[in-house]
């Protein structure tokens, strides 16, 4: 830990001020990975401050009689080098006094507090500017409704409570889960824009119980909710309540009662969907907005909310887990401290934690939280870009604004007026500039490989499949599944006595025939000679029918291949009707891999040719195997035809179709087919390398000439734009 200095140049200007806390100020205690923990609140602004023993003792020595240096003086002998040094001690007390926690005997003292009041609302309203993806609009105060709810659920809100909570989502959740299919397939009509209207009333009506449930058990608890409104979160309206006086609640477990309840609340209500979207017919409209209540309370309460990487729920709820408190600034605070540290190499910076564990936390925490918020930037202004051109350039021209221009602005104020680079400030801007050309040099000047990706299935040729020619019995099978086989090898023998009864009376009839013919040719009657001729030949026709279905009964290989799906030894004994698939024949040879690529990714094989490029293909089955695959051909003209049900959302892929067609094999957008076979030039069948079974999906991963990152991402970007947006 870099050493603390001990006095300030600015303490003149605060070493005779006598000051003493405010008497509407609030003060907690609360541990902390053992250690005691103050936190001042503030209820007029409900803004909160964390304090350490020792910074309290010395808040608590504010009288309005002792000058700060006396104070300070006791502190120090008291504490030694544990005691505030005077830049901390200027730190807090100027904390304390701008947020009007503490009064001094400097005039004029009303003006003072109008000041920082319009002080504090700017810096709000510059805070909602910042976070426009989440601005704020108040709307009342539900101290009253939540005075009226909270005695009757009362009852429910404890340990018993919460035991009959789980059970009843436990229970919820195995019904439905058999369901899983329907559940599945009704994310389409619940995202259709013909069910739009019914989504917003569902998702505004949850998530206003969600927030009831915050406010329900913080006034549980003891605390108050000063704050109802609405947020505009990426500009849709959803509910929010201020329970931030949870914060001043000694015990952890009830801060993080407070953080669950409204995800508590919400799964409860989406409990209860789940049973009536069960019980009611489907196509009813009572079944669709159960199915909404039950998507928007479940799903979306578990991606956003309990996501700790937000400022939601779920970072609360970690936040006072780990007692971590003000995870996210301080995690910032790390990172910041690590690069003046390490990078700028100055000497008298202090972390924001001396604990290595806690450190270690917020180095990660704060790692992941920029990677996400990156991420979540990309990927929610170019969802509203799709559907709002305007606006969503507008959104992401003043988020990118806020988000990394503004920051890169403080930078750039630090680097020119900070005092604590006043005597190193030429070599700090110099590794500035000298980190960031390493950056963009390492991202836009340094090639690397540059790896495209895309989903592929196994299909043949040549039809492979094998069927039954005739109903019957499984009486024998002659190879098993992955066998080699030859064109006309039997496979399975089945049985049919009704066949062979048959036949035989036929054959029974066909000699009366033949008997009847010569008794009238003895006699000299031609006419019935002739009758028994002509009955003889249907008989013979018959015969032949008959015949074909015997020989039907012993099912053959069709082509030489390797004997693939069901095995033939599992069927035997079962009955199988005409046209029953038994089994496929595959020649490894045939069989290729077709690749969809949209309109997005179809540009880079055409400019670049098909030697331009490499492939290696993975079956979904065996992914640890990359397999070298060459490109044959591609076709020039996108369609909507799907070759496959893979390739659709339905059936597993990736691949957007159109609700209108209920076979699912029509996608909304062109689809252009590339065909690949694997690298293989082995003539004998047993020894071409064995690719998999046909309509079985492969990920494909294609490498293109190496070029800078810098320039790949801005083709990505670009991608992404075209496939967003319809201008």
């Amino acid at each position: 830990m870099a050493e603390r200095p001990t006095f300030s140049p600015f303490w003149h200007r605060v070493r005779t001020m006598k000051a003493r806390l405010r008497p509407h100020v609030q003060i907690t205690r609360q541990f902390y990975r053992g250690r005691r923990w103050h936190v001042v609140r503030d209820p007029s602004s409900n803004q909160f401050y964390r304090l350490n023993p020792i910074a309290h003792e010395f808040v608590g020595l504010f009288d309005g009689l002792r000058t700060v240096e006396e104070i300070w003086k006791i502190v120090l002998e008291r504490h030694g080098d544990a005691a505030p040094t005077q830049g901390e001690a200027i730190q807090l007390i100027s904390q304390l006094y701008n947020s009007n926690l503490l009064s001094a005997d400097v005039a004029p003292e009303t003006e003072q507090l109008l000041r920082r009041g319009r002080e504090r609302t700017k810096a709000k309203a510059a805070q909602q500017a910042i976070g426009i993806m989440y601005f704020k609009i108040r709307v009342f105060n539900p101290d009253r409704y939540l005075a009226w709810i909270e005695p009757i659920l009362r009852p429910l809100l404890n340990r018993w409570g919460f035991l009959a909570w789980l059970a009843f989502v436990t229970f919820c959740f195995m019904q439905v889960i058999p369901e899983w299919e329907a559940l599945k397939n009704g994310v389409d009509s619940a995202m259709a824009p013909a069910n739009w209207g019914w989504l917003i009333v569902v998702f505004i009506v949850t998530k206003a119980i969600h927030e009831t449930g915050h406010g329900v058990i913080c006034k549980r608890f003891g605390g108050q909710v000063p704050e109802f409104g609405f947020m505009l979160l990426v500009l849709f309206p959803a509910p929010y309540v201020d329970a931030s006086t949870a914060w001043a609640l000694p015990s952890k477990w009830k801060r993080m009662a407070v953080g669950a309840g409204g995800m508590i609340f919400e799964l409860f209500v989406a409990g209860i969907a789940a049973l009536v979207w069960k019980s009611t017919p489907d196509g009813s409209l009572a079944r669709q907005v159960a199915y909404n209540a039950m998507f928007t309370a479940s799903v979306s309460t578990v991606i956003f909310n309990a996501n700790p990487l937000m400022r939601f729920d779920g970072y609360f709820i970690l936040s006072d887990l780990l007692e971590v408190p003000n995870l996210m600034q301080r995690s910032m605070k790390m990172l910041q401290y690590l690069w003046k540290v390490h990078v700028f190499r100055l000497k008298n910076e202090t972390p924001p934690t001396s604990s290595r564990a806690e450190a270690g936390i917020l180095i990660a925490y704060g790692a992941g939280a920029m990677i996400y918020r990156v991420f979540l930037f990309v990927s929610i202004t170019l969802s509203v870009m799709g559907r709002l051109f305007a606006l969503g350039l507008v959104l992401a021209v003043w988020t990118a604004g806020m988000w990394f221009i503004l920051p890169v602005g403080k930078f750039i104020h630090w680097l020119a007026t900070g005092s604590n680079i006043a005597d190193c400030r030429g070599r700090v801007v110099a590794t500035s500039l000298v980190s960031i050309a390493l950056g963009l040099g390492l991202i836009g000047l340094v090639p690397f490989d540059d790896h495209r990706r895309a989903t592929g299935v196994i299909e043949s040729e040549q039809d492979t499949g094998v069927f039954f020619g005739t109903a019957g019995f499984v009486e024998a099978a002659h190879v098993r599944s992955g066998d080699i086989v030859r064109k006309g090898d039997p496979i399975l023998t089945c049985s049919n006595d009704q066949i062979v009864s048959k036949l035989e009376q036929i054959r029974a009839q066909i000699h009366e025939a033949q008997a009847l013919e010569q008794r009238a040719m003895g006699k000299a009657q031609a006419a019935q000679a002739q009758i028994a001729r002509e009955r003889i030949v249907a008989l013979h026709d018959q015969e032949s029918y008959y015949s074909e279905r015997l020989d039907e009964l012993v099912v053959r290989a069709p082509r030489d291949g390797r004997l693939v799906g069901k095995d033939p030894a599992d069927i035997v004994g079962k009955y199988v009707q005409q046209g029953d698939m038994a089994c496929q024949v595959v020649d490894p040879a045939d069989l290729r891999i077709t690749a969809l690529l949209d309109q997005r990714e179809a540009a880079w094989p055409m400019s670049l040719g098909l030697d331009g490029f490499t492939a290696e293909a993975r079956l979904f089955s065996r992914v640890q195997d990359a397999l070298p695959a060459e490109v044959e051909r591609m076709e020039e003209a996108g369609q909507k035809n799907l070759p496959h049900a893979s390739f659709s959302a339905q059936g597993g892929g990736q691949v957007q179709t159109s609700q209108s067609q209920k076979d699912g094999l029509i996608a909304k957008n062109p689809q252009f087919k590339m065909y690949l076979r694997l690298a293989d030039t082995a003539s004998d069948l047993s020894a071409h390398r064995w690719l998999g079974m046909p309509g079985e999906r492969v990920s494909l991963r294609f490498t293109l000439p190496a070029k800078p990152l810098l320039e790949q991402w801005l083709d990505r970007l670009h991608k992404m734009v075209q496939g967003k947006v319809n201008i």
